[in-house]
């Protein structure tokens, strides 16, 4: 009996300082394993780039690949990170350098054609003969990939047409998942795989569990920890398949080429986003419990971008207050860093009304979200342009909200409103009566930041 063993990563989320210390630990797994004479492999799932982190604002993700290219990573597919934040023109560049596979199955070009920077499918074939099938699938956000210009299927759709072909070819099938711990289960009990690298849904699997003869595994996020799997053969056939997680700590010692690598892309990054941006008169000071001047330019300015009459986002989106003179790409970048774009939804006076409630609840004000592309500390209450919203408070009961106008006019149930938001209120249970709206419209690939150099620069110009 033969045992390889497959060393995986996932949702890293540009937590770049941990790098060094997870490829210094998969060099030294490399070396065991070769000293050895056996056989190891090393899988990236995605989400590796985010743009939260400076480095990959300047460099659009490349300077992540280059991280990539500094470890033992042989297979990699994409993130919505990866595939959504980037221009399509940025995604299509992205991976030029890398010296690993992207396997990508279900991800088009809007004629049909397949990214020529991804292979379908993958078969690596062992020494001992044995073949290895790989297939990759990324989390289909339908809107925000064809307004980028892609075309995306559901996976599980591709997997039902494609899985067929890859089975001919290999004995033993890995799926690289970035679609969440809850649509890997739905894999393992309708497919025929053996192991899914999992990733997007930051579930930390240790042990990973087996469902229906499939192995499921995922390293939860920010590269704490590195994903070990075993499989052992016989006769080409797998007998047995396992899955542990390896603490990265702190103190692990760093891969000193990929610390070279991301000191010179620190340095380079000053450069890259000392770009100035235009010019405040003024300094604008922003609060997350009260209406500011910053949140209050930024609404309005929102409002202005999206060509509506209406906006409202959370004051936690501006991480810090602005200063009055120059302001430069690392300006913004420190104030707003979330991966979040402008959209404009369709609502009823009535929904309008209800989320208007929810944002003054003591709980929306001070929720710490994670997700959503927020990367805050928290919501901060809402602001608003072209609306009036009265409300009173008191230490007993907080807000309570009085009225909600436009123009003067009190907003009618029954009538429709387009209102501009930043697209995290549009998802999930956040907010509800947003998430209902039948009509949402994504402005891409321009993130709030750049609504916000937007307002800046043409200020600039009319001066």
């Amino acid at each position: 009996m033969e045992t390889i063993y497959l060393y995986h990563t996932n949702d890293l989320h540009s937590h770049l300082s941990q790098w060094p210390k997870i490829v210094h630990y998969l060099e030294h797994q490399k070396q065991y394993h070769s000293s050895n004479r056996e056989q190891a492999l090393f899988f990236d799932l995605g989400d590796h780039a985010d743009r939260v982190h400076p480095v990959t604002e300047a460099t659009s993700g490349r300077g992540n690949v280059e991280l990539l290219n500094d470890s033992p990573i042989q297979y990699a597919t994409i993130g919505n990170n990866e595939g959504i934040t980037f221009s399509k023109e940025g995604l299509d560049r992205l991976y030029e350098q890398a010296k690993f596979r992207v396997i990508l199955s279900n991800l088009y070009d809007q004629d049909g054609k397949r990214p020529s920077w991804a292979e379908q499918r993958k078969v690596h074939t062992l020494n001992n003969g044995v073949r290895l099938g790989f297939i990759g699938l990324t989390a289909a956000f339908y809107p925000f990939y064809e307004k980028l210009g892609w075309s995306i299927e559901h996976p599980l759709a591709n997997l039902e047409r494609e899985l067929p072909k890859l089975q001919k070819q290999a004995d033993t099938i890995i799926v690289l998942s970035h679609l969440g711990f809850f649509m890997d289960e739905q894999i393992a009990e309708d497919f025929d795989v053996d192991v899914i690298l999992g990733a997007h849904t930051h579930h930390r699997l240790d042990p990973a569990p087996t469902m229906k003869g499939t192995l499921i595994t995922q390293t939860g996020k920010l590269g704490t920890d590195v994903g070990k799997v075993e499989l052992s053969f016989s006769n080409k056939q797998l007998v047995r398949a396992s899955g542990s997680l390896i603490p990265i700590t702190a103190s692990a010692a760093d891969s000193h080429k990929a610390l070279q690598t991301y000191t010179r892309l620190q340095v380079e990054t000053l450069d890259t986003l000392a770009e100035e941006v235009g010019t405040s008169d003024e300094r604008l000071e922003i609060s997350w419990t009260h209406p500011s001047a910053f949140s209050s330019f930024v609404v309005e300015h929102l409002r202005e971008w999206c060509g509506v009459d209406m906006a409202m986002m959370h004051s936690g989106l501006l991480l810090a207050s602005l200063r009055e003179g120059s302001i430069t790409r690392r300006d913004l970048h420190h104030i707003c860093p979330h991966p979040v774009n402008p959209a404009v939804v369709t609502l009823s006076g009535q929904q309008l009304i209800e989320a208007v409630h929810r944002s003054f609840t003591e709980r929306m004000i001070h929720l710490p979200l994670k997700g959503y592309g927020f990367r805050g500390i928290q919501l901060g209450v809402m602001v608003f342009a072209g609306m009036e919203v009265g409300y009173e408070f008191d230490e007993v009961n907080g807000y309570n909200v009085t009225h909600i106008t436009k123009q003067g006019e009190r907003i009618v149930p029954e009538l429709e409103y387009n209102v501009a938001v930043p697209d995290m209120l549009t998802f999930g249970t956040l907010y509800p009566e947003v998430a209902a709206s039948t009509n949402k419209q994504y402005f891409m690939p321009e993130l709030l930041r750049d609504v916000i150099a937007w307002a800046f620069t043409s200020k600039t110009n009319e001066q």
